[in-house]
């Protein structure tokens, strides 16, 4: 696998480790917030222009599998899972592009908003995650 592909590859388990920790933030992961994730990669991540059409099936497997091996795993706290993303986001700050990071953001806020309403840890994450994608320190 050449340089490229292995980073975007990366990029996109990482995107997978962000959206469980978004789900699991609450300790409770919910089919109806996988099925969202599904929903909003079909239509949105696939759909950009981002994304070059020859990563467009890997894109999707990347996350969605990502998200269920943690998800079946249990062994990954959303702590751990969310820091992970941070690491890997401060390692390869140019793919954080403001498209990309207002498309993270919407799937995220999508996620959390999937059963019910945003509850409280959903929301201190968002707002954690606005500020770290804006570059602001708390």
């Amino acid at each position: 696998m050449d340089t490229k592909k292995e980073v975007n590859h990366k990029f996109y388990q990482n995107l997978g480790k962000l959206f469980y920790a978004m789900a699991a933030i609450d300790n409770n992961v919910r089919a109806e917030e996988l099925d969202k994730l599904k929903d909003v990669v079909k239509k949105e991540w696939l759909t950009t222009n981002f994304i070059n059409a020859d990563f467009k099936k890997n894109t999707e497997q990347s996350i969605i599998n990502t998200f269920k091996w943690l998800h079946d795993d249990n062994e990954y706290n959303a702590e751990t899972c969310y820091n992970s993303f941070l690491t890997f986001k401060k390692e390869h700050e140019p793919l954080f592009t403001e498209g990309i990071n207002t498309l993270i953001l919407k799937t995220a806020r999508a996620i959390a908003a999937a059963f019910s309403k945003v509850n409280k840890s959903e929301l201190m994450l968002l707002a954690k995650l606005d500020m770290e994608l804006k570059n602001i320190k708390s």
